[in-house]
């Protein structure tokens, strides 16, 4: 069995929809809990059959809410293995919103024994915003200090705040400082705006973080 949190408290998810929507996701979290097997149908019908947008105040989108706790009904009957051999497949056959999820739901499983760096390199291969940003959340610390620096570096690449980042002051180090350096070094070089968040981060690596 694998724990995994969700990105919003139940009960204020469901106060956030309505009924009928109330109703979907409670049959789809008891046909997952049921047959964990089904999570990769219910998955991608997780929007059409209860809601999309922004889910205020939380900061989050209501269908990611809805397969995060998809997710985590499936874990309650998975061993970690097969849970993350599910939401590989899903994320492989996914659309960006599905990929999203996937992502968000790896950032909050709590057992040690899912290791989703796979999922995450993948993703910060990419160049959409939505994919890195979740990429870069606490399941992040499994990624190795390289890959790391470099999920950061792609941040600033494509536009991803890096408030996205998780453990960024904890993680920080004089190698990460030197590549960022020379990203703005590059930019100033071709005349091109260099990101505020950049600026900070160097000032950030000269005062604190070990080498990693």
């Amino acid at each position: 069995m694998t724990a995994v949190g969700t990105l919003v408290a139940p009960a204020e998810l469901r106060a956030a929809l309505p009924s009928d929507a109330q109703r979907a996701l409670e049959e789809m979290t008891a046909a997952v809990t049921a047959d964990p097997s089904v999570l990769g149908r219910l998955f991608p019908a997780a929007a059409r059959r209860t809601a999309r947008g922004e889910l205020a105040p939380t900061g989050h989108r209501t269908e990611d809410a809805v397969r995060v706790e998809l997710v985590a009904a499936a874990a309650t009957r998975l061993a970690p293995a097969d849970l993350l051999a599910e939401l590989q497949a899903i994320y492989r056959y996914g659309d960006g919103d599905e990929k999203r999820g996937v992502l968000l739901a790896i950032g909050v499983v709590e057992d040690p024994g899912l290791d989703g760096s796979e999922v995450l390199l993948d993703a910060l291969r990419t160049n959409d915003v939505r994919l890195v940003a979740a990429a870069m959340g606490p399941h992040a610390a499994r990624l190795s200090a390289h890959d790391w620096r470099h999920g950061v570096l792609k941040c600033l690449f494509v536009g991803v705040p890096l408030t996205a980042v998780a453990d960024l002051d904890t993680r920080v180090d004089a190698e990460l400082g030197a590549i960022v350096r020379r990203y703005v070094d590059e930019r100033e070089a071709a005349g091109r705006p260099v990101p505020a968040d950049a600026l900070a981060l160097i000032d950030l690596t000269t005062t604190t973080g070990p080498e990693a």
